[in-house]
């Protein structure tokens, strides 16, 4: 079986969001459910570390970095309608996006095969000085910016299937040709970006790649999607390390979007992920929390990515057993696709 690293403290339970659907509750029930299941056993824990306002400042504004630390300071408040802070949230915030630095380093340095940082709060839509969306700081995007001076990696990949568009990971790359980034997400829905159209900027035009996929698709949607785009761009892109942000709220469970994804969907989703890093980049790929807010399901599908990525389920998934028969009609959709990124 293959070594996979589990990034988690129980830090990233002091972010007290009281009862908002972001809370301490998602990654309690997870951990409940992985040792009920004995998964635990076969994985390896990784401690986190917190990142340093340095490593923040890789993508974020050293004003708004000092302006959450003051916030968190004085008690925590509202950001925005939608993200608090509590207390302890800068701190935690530091160990979530030091946490999936760790998880780079682990795969990196030989410790892990692949990895799953399991952290929040989430960051795909922080931006460069501002929160939004329950995030604060942008995880995904400070790990692939520490991690592509720190290993010389000349490209890497972003693969984001959280049900909400990326607006921060987006924007944070749009003119970085190193950096591909590939978006499933359900549209139009918060927070309102991610058209086909939005392809990147000056030399990072052609990488980046915005699907957005109409309310109701499930797993042969999102298959077909991923054999028919994500596979020959990821192929083409070549690159040295993929990170995943992965967002379970497109689970047909989870109220917060209007998706019909199911956790076998997920695990065939991770199936094919994990062999484009197998083939591409010697396996090296590290999964973020993002997204998921029914606990159940939220558990439930990162068991089965977790299972995939140890090798203890199917790990190879064809892009013909990938594609599957649609409900709605996405083939309007992905002929858009091919011809803005020139696929065949």
């Amino acid at each position: 079986m293959s070594k996979v690293g589990l990034v988690y403290d129980p830090i990233y339970l002091e972010h007290d969001t009281g009862e908002h659907v972001e809370n301490a509750g998602r990654l309690q029930a997870v951990m409940a459910h992985l040792a009920k299941t004995g998964l635990m056993e076969h994985l390896f824990l990784i401690k986190p570390r917190p990142a340093t306002v340095a490593e923040v400042a890789l993508v974020h504004d050293e004003q708004y970095i000092a302006h959450i630390a003051e916030v968190a300071q004085k008690g925590g408040g509202w950001l925005d309608p939608d993200t608090v802070l509590s207390a302890r949230s800068y701190e935690v915030a530091l160990y979530a996006a030091g946490g999936v630095i760790r998880a780079t380093e682990a795969v990196m340095d030989g410790e892990a095969d692949s990895a799953f940082a399991l952290v929040r709060p989430p960051g795909h839509h922080a931006t460069f000085n501002r929160a939004m969306g329950f995030c604060i700081f942008n995880n995904v995007a400070i790990a692939a910016r520490y991690a592509l001076p720190r290993y010389g990696l000349e490209r890497v990949a972003i693969i984001d299937f959280d049900v909400h568009h990326g607006n921060a990971t987006n924007d944070t790359f749009s003119a970085d040709p190193r950096v591909l980034y590939v978006s499933t997400h359900q549209y139009p829905f918060y927070p309102g970006t991610g058209t086909v159209a939005e392809t990147g900027t000056g030399e990072g035009k052609g990488t980046k790649v915005n699907i957005p996929m109409p309310a109701g698709c499930g797993d042969a949607e999102y298959l077909a999607i991923f054999a028919e785009i994500v596979i020959p761009v990821v192929r083409r892109f070549q690159p040295r390390f993929i990170f995943v942000s992965a967002g379970y709220d497109a689970h047909w469970s989870d109220t917060i979007g209007m998706m019909e994804v199911s956790t076998a969907g997920y695990a065939r989703m991770a199936a094919i992920i994990k062999s484009l890093a197998s083939e591409l980049c010697d396996g090296r790929l590290v999964f973020s929390l993002e997204g998921g807010y029914n606990p159940t399901a939220l558990a439930s599908s990162i068991q089965a990515t977790l299972e995939v990525l140890a090798g203890k389920a199917d790990g190879e998934v064809s892009a013909e057993e990938a594609s599957g028969q649609a409900v709605f009609n996405i083939a309007p959709l992905i002929e858009s696709l091919k011809t803005t990124h020139n696929l065949p």
